[in-house]
């Protein structure tokens, strides 16, 4: 029965090798155990027909199909090194060849290889009895040539290493004898040789020792203890030597499995039998346990089908005089779908470029499950709506490919579900998460906030001033989202735009360069460029408008009349003027806008309050009653124009108003007559007087202006004369200041020359000379003109009277 189990174990594994060969192309290499990590186990190279730099593009990867990673491959050379030292006997145990299964797999194209690693066995195991002592119960009556079958000791080793022989010490009466199974392992047996006599030697003792084959040779030894007995003639005996029999994988503990019994045909005591486990490996006591009084067979622990497939059970069953009988019981293991499929990740491309093309591989996974047959196949699904797909490749790999293109400002990273799901009852499955993160590809242009900015600046800014803040958004992240800001070259009044405006690149704030006026620049526009910091660039632009705000920083300018002092003027008035008649107009504008140039005009001072009125809003002069002969002839009116800015700004304006008697009679027949003829006749003659009246005057300014010049001249060459001689230069005139209308004169004597007409259109100004001084000061009248002349230094009273009898006029 055990040469048709091992030789059903040898076709199993010549099946399962062929099978594998189907699968996929193997390479076989061996090894011994005990190696120290690091070691050459073989190169793939040769075998794989490929080069070094092929072996590195193509990205290898050695899978091993065991729990544990026992080798390594070095993608630079092709050579499979040991990851850690292998003990053979803790890796395989009892099975015999030791080959350890892995797989290469090659990208691009895929190719999986299967790798056998045979480990070779070592003599570093010494054969081990499973007590020290064994004791044997022999009658003293038993025949010569009796054999007792005596304990084997157990190597770990295989082959030449295992037990080899077996040697007993020198003594009288026993014997060895050293037989094999069929299988090839070694046992012994005590030969009688010499009748025993428990009267002279009740207990004998003898060594036994196992020797292995291996070089050197290990030794194991155990005492045997013979208690020779009374005679006991008859040994227990099984109905059969071998039980064979089938238990479900995860069988409940305390299930009974089976039951031996022997039987004795002695009598009383030595037909007591009880049973025992004998040479069981570890396994087996970790799995059942033996009623030694009725020999059951009962599950003591967990049967696993993934772990043990079958059990070889040795059971001894020993009667009250000593006398044993063996029996053995093999336990076949059904599986049961209890393990869910395993997912394993051979390569994961993260992060994944967002602009990656469709059939792009993300990822390379595997999926084992430990159950057979049906219950050990698998397949892989994910979740719906993905940009992904799922590709079968051989050897249950799969490929994780791109089927849509990706946009990472949509979706920026997938948590990807591999569902694994075997075909057994009830079908098992089990899930793995894949993490996927999308990288960035500058595809997205800055774009700003608004479609277009307004901003506003009030004038007389500080210099730096921020104007505001544009912002632009990249959808994009990190360097391909950095946005830097800038403007574009532009004119502002026939300047350059960046010389009143500046932008902050990092922040986008913009800044006043230069202090602005409203009025001369009260709006502008400034190109903004925002470019990211991808590669290539991409950048958007805005156009910004920028609005200066009015302040009231403008004085109201007063157009009429002038103010410069330069042409001075005077109004004049009718004494027969009533109430509400209109004297003049003050015109002003504000260079300001809005209501910082709303004017409103006031009369701040006046000769005779009451006379006169200004209108607030038109700047109208009226008089308020009538004028009569007592008014004063010179009237002076300081009128005041104020905006409506915030604070006020103001300024003034002084009128002179001359009360002209005879003025306003003709004027007003005048007037009254319906013919135009008579009036233009009469301007056309008034004009004609003036001119004549301006042409004397010129000549007697002239004369004048010579005379004085003459007498200066002669005045000097005098005083060079006397200042040789030494002789005091002339007389001291005191020094004279008064008003002219005082009757008083100065050292600068003023002379006021009045001239009269009937004309309200015409007027005449002169210019002030240099030397002598003439200044001619509006009469505040429209029909008359004041010309004051003045002098330095006449040199008497003589020449002062004639100079004014000359220029002047009434």
């Amino acid at each position: 029965m055990e040469i048709h189990h091992n030789n059903k174990q040898g076709w199993s594994f010549f099946l399962y090798l062929c099978m594998c060969g189907a699968i996929c192309e193997s390479f076989h290499y061996s090894v011994p155990e005990e190696r120290k990590s690091g070691s050459l186990v073989a190169n793939v190279l040769k075998d794989l027909k490929i080069d070094v730099k092929e072996l590195s593009v193509r990205r290898p990867w050695l899978v091993s199909k065991s729990t544990k990673q026992y080798f390594q491959l070095d993608p630079h050379s092709g050579n499979v090194l040991l990851k850690d030292k292998i003990d053979r006997e803790a890796v395989c145990g009892q099975n015999d060849p030791c080959v350890l299964l892995s797989e290469i797999v090659l990208e691009n194209p895929l190719q999986v290889h299967r790798i056998e690693v045979e480990i070779e066995d070592v003599n570093d195991n010494s054969p081990q009895f499973s007590k020290k002592e064994f004791l044997l119960e022999i009658p003293e009556q038993t025949l010569t040539n009796t054999r007792f079958p005596v304990e084997s000791a157990e190597d770990l080793d295989k082959g030449e290493n295992a037990v080899q022989n077996y040697t007993l010490n020198h003594n009288d009466h026993f014997g060895l004898d050293v037989q094999s199974h069929p299988g090839g392992s070694k046992y012994a047996e005590l030969v009688l040789q010499k009748p025993l006599d428990r009267e002279k030697d009740p207990r004998l003792f003898l060594i036994l020792s196992a020797v292995d084959g291996g070089t050197p040779k290990r030794t194991g030894t155990a005492n045997i203890i013979i208690d020779v007995l009374d005679v006991n003639d008859n040994a227990p005996h099984f109905p059969q030597s071998l039980y064979n029999l089938k238990i479900m994988e995860n069988t409940q503990p305390n299930t009974l499995v089976t039951k031996v019994e022997a039987t004795d045909l002695d009598l009383g005591p030595n037909a007591e039998i009880t049973y025992s486990f004998s040479q069981v490996p570890e396994n087996v006591l970790r799995s059942f346990k033996l009623n030694k009084h009725t020999g059951e067979l009962i599950v003591a622990g967990v049967i696993d089908y993934e772990e043990n497939r079958n059990y070889a059970i040795s059971i001894k069953a020993t009667d009250g005089g000593g006398l044993s009988a063996y029996c053995k019981v093999i336990v076949e293991v059904e599986d049961r779908n209890d393990n869910a499929p395993e997912v394993t990740l051979t390569s994961l491309t993260s992060p994944l470029p967002e602009d990656s093309p469709p059939d792009t591989i993300v990822a390379l996974f595997s999926t084992v499950d430990r159950d057979s047959g049906e219950n050990g196949r698998t397949s892989c699904t994910i979740q719906a709506n993905l940009p992904f797909m799922l590709k079968v490749a051989e050897n249950n790999y799969y490929q994780l490919v791109t089927q849509q293109p990706l946009d990472r400002e949509s979706v920026s990273e997938y948590n990807i579900t591999i569902t694994a799901t075997d075909r057994g009852f009830p079908r098992l499955t089990s899930t793995r998460i894949i993490n996927v993160q999308i990288s960035d590809v500058n595809d997205n242009a800055p774009v700003f906030e608004k479609s277009t900015y307004e901003m506003q600046l009030q004038e007389n800014n500080i210099p730096g001033l921020l104007i505001g803040l544009v912002q632009a958004n990249d959808l994009d992240t990190e360097q391909n989202a950095k946005v830097t800001y800038s403007l574009l070259p532009g004119k502002v009044s026939s300047q350059p735009v960046s010389s009143y405006v500046s932008i902050n690149s990092e922040t986008g704030n913009l800044y006043a360069i230069r202090s602005l006026d409203y009025e001369q620049v009260k709006d502008f526009q400034v190109t903004v460029r925002a470019v990211d910091s991808g590669s290539p660039p991409l950048s958007f632009q805005v156009m910004v408008r920028v609005v200066i705000m009015d302040e009231n920083d403008n004085a109201p300018f007063i157009l009429y009349p002038l103010q410069n002092g330069t042409s001075p003027s005077n109004d004049l008035v009718p004494r027969g003027a009533e109430a509400g008649y209109l004297v003049t107009k003050v015109v002003a504008v504000d260079r300001d806008s809005g209501q910082n140039s709303w004017l409103s005009y006031e009369l701040l001072k006046a000769t005779e309050p009451g006379l006169f009125s200004v209108g607030a809003q038109n700047g109208e002069v009226k008089t308020m009653r009538p004028i009569n002969k007592r008014d004063t002839l010179k009237q002076k009116l300081i009128i005041g124009v104020r905006d409506n800015g915030h604070p006020p700004q103001s300024t003034s304006a002084t009128l002179s108003i001359l009360l002209v008697d005879g003025f306003s009679d003709p004027y007003m027949k005048m007037v009254d007559i319906p013919k135009e003829e008579v009036v233009q006749e009469e301007d056309r003659n008034l004009t004609m007087y003036l001119v004549i009246c301006l042409a004397v005057i010129s000549f007697i300014f002239l004369v004048s202006v010579l005379v004085f010049i003459a007498i200066k001249i002669q005045k000097r060459r005098k005083f060079i004369e006397t200042s040789t001689l030494n002789f005091p230069v002339g007389p001291n005139f005191p020094e004279i200041c008064g008003d002219v209308d005082a009757g008083s004169l100065s050292r600068a004597y003023n002379y006021e020359v009045c001239l009269a007409g009937g004309s309200l259109n015409s007027e005449f100004r002169f210019l002030r000379p240099l030397f002598p001084v003439f200044s001619v000061e509006p009469a505040q009248s429209q029909g008359a003109q004041r010309i004051s002349v003045g002098t330095q230094d006449l040199s008497s009273d003589a020449e002062k009277t004639e100079l004014m009898n000359q220029v002047r006029i009434i």
